[in-house]
């Protein structure tokens, strides 16, 4: 199930295309424009606050579809069920060769939330089920390297398990939802296969979309543990989104999902500014989320670092805690995970937000 967000009319209806709109003919341009700047940057604003309302509507629908999906596989797995303040890890433990330590006691662990020391109530060693966007820039630049990223992606989503759950995004200029969550790797297959090439790049506009369809995902399972996830590729820059890259960075810094970027680039273009700003969007994404940002310069890559990402996924811990910090002020807590083993390193995301009295 796919949705048509057009921020010129605040009206939405079934198609296969999310996409922010402006009002000339359904694509978000970037120009000089005409008026002064005051008007232009309110314009932007206006836009912007339509495509989220638009988009907030048009998830309800694909909510329930992914919802029954995710409490049919999450009746199949033991489950982990969240307290309101329990605050939940996904740590990934590398050893000085970069290779993934899976051999590690929970009492080797120590979590710190800004410095104290907090009791871990919950650790496995074994895989929760996740669910997983797949994001896929479809922009102009990727024509020639199409065929081979899609086979790679495709390899990606086989590598997933019966539990699991995945859908398909694409992005030019406008977000197309080529498949809703799904354990069915030909379905996943087939929407991969039906991507193409064409148009400018939207890259916050999808990950603003991803973000969102994953949220209901886990209001969706009760209480339940479900890891997040999601792996982006891309090839330049974004150039025509409605939203910006703070507010996508304030929102997967607030949401439980890991994110997974690769910024695939050639090498005569990469000392470009732009080129530049996009792999630090790419960097910190991946940094604050608790994932790993790739920079293949060769499309032939992608299979390797796609295997890569599989492998990390399946060589998480999960450890929960409920903090000690009592306030319930919704401020910004900083994380840090030890491992009291020699030659070792834990990976998480950086922080969350505490709570709020409501």
């Amino acid at each position: 199930m796919t949705t048509e967000l057009r921020a010129s009319t605040g009206a939405s209806r079934r198609s296969h295309r999310a996409a922010p709109l402006s009002r000339a003919g359904g694509t978000v341009r970037r120009g000089r424009g005409v008026g002064r700047p005051g008007r232009r940057a309110a314009a932007r604003g206006e836009n912007a606050r339509r495509f989220r309302l638009v988009l907030a509507a048009a998830l309800v629908g694909l909510a329930g579809a992914a919802a029954a999906r995710a409490q049919e596989a999450a009746s199949q797995e033991p489950s982990f069920r969240a307290g309101v303040d329990l605050v939940s890890l996904n740590v990934t433990v590398t050893d000085r060769d970069n290779r993934y330590v899976t051999d590690i006691d929970v009492d080797r662990f120590q979590v710190y939330e800004d410095g104290a020391l907090q009791d871990i109530t919950f650790f496995t060693r074994t895989q929760l089920p996740i669910a997983l966007s797949l994001l896929m820039d479809t922009s102009a630049s990727m024509t020639e390297r199409m065929e081979t990223a899609q086979q790679a992606a495709i390899g990606f989503s086989e590598r997933l398990r019966d539990e699991d759950l995945a859908s398909v995004i694409d992005f030019d200029s406008r977000v197309e939802i080529r498949q809703g969550f799904t354990n069915s790797v030909d379905d996943l297959a087939a929407a991969i296969r039906r991507t193409s090439a064409g148009g400018s790049t939207s890259l916050y506009n999808a990950l603003y979309i991803s973000l969102k369809e994953l949220g209901k995902i886990a209001a969706a399972a009760t209480g339940e543990i479900r890891r997040q996830a999601i792996v982006v590729l891309s090839d330049g820059e974004d150039t025509s989104s409605l939203v910006d890259f703070d507010e996508v960075l304030e929102l997967a810094k607030r949401s439980d999902t890991v994110i997974y970027s690769i910024g695939l680039r050639s090498r005569d273009i990469r000392t470009r500014r732009g080129f530049r700003e996009a792999d630090f969007v790419l960097r910190q994404l991946a940094q604050e989320t608790g994932g790993r940002a790739f920079f293949p310069r060769r499309v032939e890559d992608l299979s390797d670092i796609y295997q890569q990402i599989s492998d990390e996924l399946s060589s998480q811990y999960t450890l929960g805690y409920t903090s000690k910090n009592p306030l319930r002020d919704g401020q910004w807590r900083r994380l840090v995970v030890r491992v009291d083993q020699p030659s070792v390193a834990a990976r998480t995301k950086q922080g969350y937000y505490a709570p709020t009295m409501n």
